[in-house]
């Protein structure tokens, strides 16, 4: 007999349940529950700050069953592993140091990783090759050159990808990209974009910011992983590794994967981006403990005569995204929505044409991708080119000038400065392929 992998059984038992049958669900195991073999397993990445709200998700979806846990602290390790086993009454969960072992593991069909930015290549690659597929948490990676190794992997293992950008499986996103798909605003000239400013404790460090030795329970070197090697300082760790170049990305590109990434969406550029980007910024001291952008202002240009302005700390763009035409405007954010005609927003009009891919639930698409084998809400292509705006505002401020971006060969026309930023050098013996 021909041997098929997990996966691919999966998707042959979903295509089978969802034509006509006759086999009482108690005969599949379904009295109450998902039967095994209908069911994704999946290993979790990271317990920090999105992975156990991530985590928590799946646990509530009943054909996905949580069966391992990965984190190089020792004490997120146990948390994670005792808050699943907990959940399920049992004690199957599946502790892993490294997560090459994790990914390597048969018994599981899917990893979700949420990690410090500069760990997302690496991780994901290696998912890939083993045939994983993969929720990713966003920026899709800490440079652009990294991204492009991400997708060559998803690609070429025929992965299923759903990056964490969730505000696409919410009803009022997805609406107000509609309105502008369907042409209620008229021709689209501009668009702002507003994230938030400034660098905040999200981990409540007390203001540790003073270089000590890193505690018993982290591999801190095994954190670091392919970044620079820097004193072990609590305020630049465990979530605050946002707001530190070696780590991070600070807020820009901490949420242009979030407003940037629904901008483009309503504008119908999911596999598109600008061929100009020109930003400024404000920094504090290279060498401080955080050392991100504390506020910014880039202004991109796309085709169509469309202007994209990304803006942190300024009074006159809100946080969320707002599209502006010729015939109307329309804005939304996690916490409201407006537009020049509010009515939109309750229905569009019969002329609307344009439906965009609908998910009430983010975490049960990428399941259910993973099963039909169908591509979810947000794939790895789009939550590549809606970072890479980002991406080239942050190389823009970092040289002092604009940045002529070819969108087709994803390359940066004659600046061998900024060029040289797209990738980074990695800590031996870490290698991006």
């Amino acid at each position: 007999m021909k041997k098929i992998s997990r996966r691919q059984f999966l998707a042959a038992t979903s295509m089978a349940i969802a034509a006509p049958a006759f086999v009482p669900a108690s005969a599949l195991g379904w009295g109450g529950a998902t039967a095994a073999s209908n069911r994704v397993n999946l290993g979790i990445v990271g317990w920090g700050l999105q992975g156990p709200g991530n985590t928590e998700q799946f646990l509530g979806l009943k054909n996905c069953q949580v069966v391992a846990a990965c984190d190089v602290d020792k004490e997120h390790l146990q948390n994670a592993v005792l808050t699943v086993n907990r959940h399920y009454g049992n004690q199957a969960c599946k502790p892993y140091h490294d997560y090459r072992e994790m990914t390597a593991s048969r018994e599981i069909d899917a990893v979700m990783i949420a990690v410090p930015d500069n760990w997302h290549a690496l991780i994901a690659i290696e998912a890939a090759r083993n045939k994983k597929d993969i929720y990713g948490e966003k920026p899709l990676a800490r440079t652009i050159a990294e991204q492009q190794a991400i997708v060559r992997a998803v690609q070429e293992n025929k992965c299923v990808w759903q990056t964490g950008s969730w505000r696409r499986s919410q009803r009022s996103f997805r609406r107000a990209a509609e309105i502008v798909r369907n042409g209620l605003i008229g021709k689209v000239t501009r668009v702002e974009v507003g994230i938030l400013a400034g660098n905040t404790d999200l981990a409540h460090t007390g203001n540790k910011l003073s270089a000590t030795d890193p505690p018993p329970h982290l591999d801190y070197d095994f954190w670091l992983g392919p970044a620079d090697m820097e004193p072990y300082i609590e305020g630049r760790v465990h979530m605050n590794w946002r707001w530190n170049y070696n780590t991070g990305g600070g807020q820009l590109l901490d949420w242009v994967g979030h407003h940037c990434d629904i901008a483009h969406w309503g504008l119908g550029f999911d596999n598109g981006g600008p061929f100009e980007v020109e930003g400024q910024g404000e920094f504090p001291a290279k060498d401080a403990v955080w050392n991100t952008c504390t506020k910014c202002r880039i202004t991109c240009k796309y085709p169509d005569d469309i202007t994209m302005i990304i803006a942190g700390g300024h009074n006159d763009i809100k946080v969320g995204t707002k599209w502006i035409g010729t015939e109307g405007w329309v804005f939304v954010d996690q916490a409201s929505y407006d537009a020049s005609n509010i009515d939109w927003f309750g229905g569009l009009p019969a002329s609307a044409r344009i439906k965009l891919y609908k998910s009430d639930n983010h975490h049960k698409n990428f399941i259910d991708g993973v099963i039909t084998r169908q591509p979810c809400i947000t794939p790895v292509e789009t939550a590549h080119h809606s970072a890479i705006p980002g991406h080239l505002g942050l190389i823009s401020m970092l040289v002092g000038r604009k940045i002529k971006w070819n969108v087709e060969t994803e390359t940066i026309a004659d600046d061998a400065e900024a060029t040289a930023l797209l990738g980074r050098p990695y800590r031996a013996p870490w290698k991006l392929a």
